[in-house]
């Protein structure tokens, strides 16, 4: 992919074990040295992980670091790498509540990974997503060894299987890491999640038949996204959001990637537009004939999409709110 639609854009294929199979891995959170029995954990790539202790200095992919840390992995996240930073110094979404002036930033975009400053920090375990088995995302394949020799890895699937499912692992992992994952804010953000479920649902029985696109836009490309491979879009789908299916998606089976002169090729009346920092928005694509042919775009129903969702009850309720919103009041159309 271009710029920012390989590993690293519109998510890329995974898989995982069940909940009940990552749990009884480890226990139920893992197991502590102080116990005698030291501390072991299985990720969604079948990598058991044995340390003497449960780590205390863990580094990670700003979207692991943002789930944990809603989970209430806080102290122990000493390090993170991928979009941390804005231009203007403000904390990128990605990062989620995540207080990046409290920890080191060993790479702000795809492919920044600093070594060096990653080894100063004796990390003792790597988290990251995993949308491509094995590979951990945003991990740099000609460095991959030289970091994985620093530290144990552990990789939560986050493609191809629906939203919950991310969610429920990286809260797996992080009562593995000692947090307390039945605390009054888990418990307040899943209450808040499940309220939010059901609004989807009810959104689509109130107004059905509204047609949705994904997508992501380049300066070269629109990429039609397959919501039969991204988490959310997945559980989107399941929920009875009637959305796109793109006919030609690339080998990851991901989404279709189209010229410009070719992006109105699907009709919809709500477009779900990537609003990561890498993507172009609205106001950048005034210059393209074909967004502008868009139904959605022409009626005004062009509503951000967080394409990498923040897996966790806290940092996913806010979406699915949007668009239970964003189905309700909708227009047809397409």
């Amino acid at each position: 992919m271009p710029a920012h639609l390989t590993r690293r854009g519109l998510l890329s294929a995974g898989g995982g074990l069940t909940l009940a199979a990552l749990l009884a891995a480890c226990g139920d959170g893992g197991s502590d040295a102080s116990g005698g029995a030291g501390w072991t954990f299985t990720d969604d790539r079948g990598t058991k992980i044995s340390l003497k202790a449960r780590p205390k200095r863990v580094v990670a992919y700003v979207g692991a670091a943002a789930a944990l840390h809603d989970f209430g992995v806080v102290d122990q996240i000493v390090g993170v790498y991928g979009p941390a930073k804005r231009k203007d110094g403000s904390r990128d979404p990605q990062v989620g509540e995540v207080d990046v002036n409290k920890v080191t930033i060993i790479g702000n975009a795809y492919g920044e990974f600093n070594i060096e400053k990653y080894a100063a920090l004796r990390p003792e375990l790597l988290v990251d997503h995993v949308f491509v088995q094995p590979d951990l995302f945003y991990v740099p394949a000609e460095s991959k060894d030289k970091i994985f020799k620093l530290a144990p890895s552990a990789g939560i699937a986050t493609g191809a299987v629906p939203l919950p499912t991310p969610i429920e692992h990286y809260a797996a992992l992080a009562r593995a890491l000692g947090a307390d994952t039945k605390s009054p804010a888990v418990t307040a953000a899943r209450a808040r999640f499940d309220k939010a479920v059901q609004a989807v649902r009810d959104a689509v029985r109130a107004n059905p038949g509204v047609k949705v696109l994904a997508a992501s836009a380049s300066p070269d490309l629109f990429y039609a996204s397959n919501p039969g491979k991204n988490s959310d879009l997945l559980y989107y789908k399941q929920l009875g959001v009637e959305l796109i299916q793109p006919d030609h998606v690339g080998k990851d089976g991901y989404f279709e990637d189209l010229s410009w002169e070719n992006a109105d090729k699907y009709k919809a009346d709500v477009v779900l537009l990537d609003a990561r920092t890498q993507a172009l928005q609205p106001k950048d694509l005034g210059s393209k004939a074909a967004w502008k042919r868009l139904p959605a775009v022409r009626a005004g129903q062009v509503v951000p999409w967080d394409a990498e969702p923040r897996f966790s009850y806290a940092g996913c309720a806010p979406l699915l709110e949007r668009l239970a919103t964003t189905i309700r009041n909708a227009k047809k159309v397409a």
